[in-house]
């Protein structure tokens, strides 16, 4: 049998399952260890969460990846590439694309009795995926679109509804610009969405695809672009460079270039910012891990000093500064492991309790989303706790030194 490890338990527990040393610093630890975890199990899935909330909505709005014309500005008004099915065939090809859909663009302006706003018209057709927006929806439904007939549907945003003084099943006026000669289209709300992602929902309308051609004077085969959703975005990146290899060289028929980007490279600074979020759990990591560290540690002194009289009688009899080192060491293990025991329930607790009734609120206006998000994963949890034992368990590895100052024949007379 272990005998270090059968020492520190019976140093822990008596034989009534009684703690026989001082409880307060038992309890200091534990506590130390618990709210240390639990801060960093919440501080992870919080930032998950979040960063997963707002790059979902992003790619909501614009997929994982687009093919546009290479000439085309960045703005909405765009140049047309030529899609046929030889092109979307091609693309399918690559095993990580899960979805292709057409989409195309064009800028406007809702003119009512009492406003005018500039926006954005995005039309898709038939197969468009409505996944996201259904997730979304405030009123009414997505649009119904079928190939042979040009809807004049609408599914807009609740900012801009509010914005206008609009509901379900009114009706508008937009005015577009094509070729510097006006023109003016009816459209009925259908669909009312809210994403909270305001750059986007104060911008986007979305209609049928053929409003789009018949406006910009495009063959049916015209397109602005096309949207890919990928399988795995872990290879978001990679999918991407190979279809840009893939169609540099490919031209439709009226001589277009393709152009791939992801929605990485078309919102940078979204990015940016998400990874700059990787920064904080790093600080409150380290933050929360030297703090139950120095509690842990000072807990293991408080115990080897009260403990000095036993220290003294282990050496007497022979034992080795190492296996009494051990034995602390055992100890402070019992007292780590409550710890992320405790930590564990709590930061489980909160997270359920977060995803299920979403108690903590947040301004939809500044944060993109309206409560805090949790995400946590079994793999995170698992790393989460094993980091925080052996960075804890080697903290203490200095501090158990102290046994190899303690003299046998001054502390068997302490008291």
């Amino acid at each position: 049998m272990n005998y270090e490890f059968f020492i520190a338990k019976r140093m822990y527990r008596d034989k009534n399952g009684e703690r026989k040393i001082s409880l307060p610093a038992i309890r200091i630890a534990i506590v130390s260890i618990a709210l240390g975890l639990a801060v960093m199990i919440l501080s992870v899935a919080i930032v998950i969460g979040f960063k997963e909330e707002v790059r979902n909505k992003v790619i909501g709005f614009g997929s994982h990846i687009q093919i546009t014309n290479f000439d085309s500005n960045n703005t909405y008004e765009t140049q047309p590439i030529v899609v046929n099915d030889t092109l979307i065939k091609e693309i399918a090809k690559n095993p990580n694309v899960a979805y292709i859909q057409k989409f195309a663009t064009k800028p406007g302006i809702i003119k009512t009795d009492e406003d005018f706003l500039g926006v954005i018209f995005k039309g898709v057709d038939e197969n468009y995926d409505w996944a996201f927006f259904r997730q979304n929806l405030v009123e009414g439904d997505v649009l119904e679109i079928t190939s042979g007939v040009t809807s004049d549907q609408v599914l807009i945003s609740k900012t801009i509804a509010d914005k206008l003084h609009l509901k379900l099943g009114d009706t508008f006026v937009t005015c577009f610009v094509q070729n510097e000669t006006p023109r003016l289209r009816k459209y009925k709300i259908v669909g009312i969405y809210q994403t909270h992602f305001a750059d986007y929902d104060q911008l986007f309308i979305f209609s049928d695809i053929k409003q789009i051609r018949r406006l910009n004077e495009w063959e049916p085969d015209m397109v602005s672009g096309l949207e890919i959703l990928v399988k795995n975005y872990n290879q978001l990146d990679e999918t991407s460079l190979q279809l840009y290899y893939d169609l540099q060289s490919r031209n439709d028929r009226l001589g277009n270039t393709f152009y791939t980007r992801s929605i990485k490279q078309l919102n940078p600074m979204i990015f940016a910012w998400l990874d700059v979020l990787n920064l904080n759990v790093v600080v409150i990591l380290l933050l929360m891990l030297v703090v139950a560290g120095f509690s842990m540690i000072s807990g293991l002194l408080i115990l080897i000093l009260e403990r000095a009289n036993l220290i003294g009688i282990l050496k007497a009899l022979g034992e080795t500064n190492i296996n009494i080192r051990k034995i602390f060491l055992y100890f402070s293990l019992f007292l780590i492991g409550k710890g992320l025991l405790w930590g564990n329930l709590i930061a489980l607790a909160i997270c359920l309790i977060q995803k299920y009734f979403g108690i903590f609120k947040l301004d939809p206006d500044t944060y993109y989303v309206s409560e805090v998000p949790v995400h946590l994963t079994v793999a995170s949890v698992v790393l989460i706790n094993i980091g925080a034992l052996l960075i804890t368990l080697l903290m203490l590895v200095g501090p158990s030194y102290l046994v190899a100052k303690i003299s046998p024949a001054k502390t068997i007379r302490f008291e």
